[in-house]
């Protein structure tokens, strides 16, 4: 559930009364910036800038002793993402976005707790709404601070999600992400998106409407009106074919056949590369593999030869039984 702020936006009235029939049910509330109250308002932007502070000076130590219990006592994760970008935001710039409170109430995890921030109207979400879908969230009350970052690398953004614990606003969760993939931006692959649409090209349009997605929001748990959109356009274009475990696909070449099981985008350092894994009885012999794999970058390009004109490089991960997997990574142009 949500707080609504008063508005004569359309579908209000409709919204309302949906609101009122999930007070039975554990009930999720969101609080915008100009929801809440001030004094929450302002811990909750101290806690981003002190926390950010930290990020961008290396401290994994400051952040741990300020994290929740549960956190605290598994931080590599953590520790990993401050060293990877400690050189990148060591004097960088962060200006704060307006926070979100978000109070889940219960005894128990919600299995799906959903926040609608902001008015929604008939037509759904509204150019100032967002929505934050997070599985099995204990209840509490959590607070959610986006940093817009500057480096010479490009802008970043960081979001700390932070749980209140006595009088504190403690450490929940830190995420940090390029808003650019190889220099553009989300705007960017939704207009490629739509050129590889208009060409017939639907897988690549898939995947660029995919890269867009992932670009326009600072979490992956975040929906608002413009991923909404991306959603709604982008099913036009779906893959009916996108393999999985349970449902493989057939590459066939050279008088093999390959069980394909994943095939999806991946920004790698400054391009945006096609990753696909198959099912291999054996990794063991990794020049066997190698060479298993440069055989299925053919076979993806023999089916599908759009990909040559949407992605740099090529990456084949070969998934033995056991779930490990042995990969290599061709570029485009030198796959023959």
């Amino acid at each position: 559930m949500k707080a609504l702020r008063l508005s004569s936006a359309p579908g209000l009235i409709l919204l309302l009364t949906v609101l009122m029939l999930s007070f039975g049910a554990q009930a999720q509330t969101c609080y915008m910036a100009d929801d809440m109250d001030a004094a929450t308002h302002t811990a909750l932007v101290n806690a981003g800038n002190k926390y950010w502070g930290m990020l961008s000076k290396g401290d994994s130590a400051g952040l741990k002793q300020n994290a929740i219990p549960g956190l605290a006592s598994d931080f590599s994760g953590i520790e990993n993402v401050v060293r990877d970008n400690q050189a990148n935001f060591a004097g960088a710039s962060a200006t704060g976005r307006p926070p979100f409170q978000l109070k889940a109430e219960g005894s128990a995890p919600i299995a799906r707790a959903e926040f609608l921030c902001g008015v929604f109207g008939k037509q759904g979400q509204t150019a100032d709404s967002a929505e934050f879908v997070i599985p099995n969230l204990p209840p509490g009350d959590y607070g959610l601070v986006i940093e817009d970052v500057t480096t010479s690398k490009g802008p970043y953004s960081v979001t700390f999600v932070l749980q209140q614990l006595a009088n504190d606003w403690k450490l929940g969760g830190l995420y940090v992400k390029t808003d650019q993939v190889a220099g553009h931006d989300g705007k960017w692959y939704i207009d490629q998106a739509r050129a590889y649409k208009a060409k017939n090209q639907n897988r690549n349009a898939w995947f660029y409407y995919t890269q867009a997605r992932d670009l326009l929001v600072p979490v992956q748990f975040m929906y608002t009106q413009a991923t909404d959109k991306i959603y709604d356009e982008s099913q036009a274009v779906k893959p009916t074919d996108l393999p999985s475990s349970d449902n493989p696909v057939d590459l066939t070449y050279g008088g093999k056949t390959y069980k394909m099981i994943a095939l999806f985008s991946l920004a790698v350092a400054n391009e945006l590369d096609l990753v696909v894994k198959y099912q291999a009885a054996d990794i063991s012999d990794t020049s066997k593999t190698f060479a298993l794999n440069a055989e299925v970058m053919k076979a993806v390009l023999a089916k599908y030869p759009e990909f040559r004109d949407a992605f740099t490089s090529l990456v084949a991960r070969a998934v033995a039984p056991s779930g490990q997997d042995y990969g290599s990574m061709t570029a485009m142009k030198d796959i023959k």
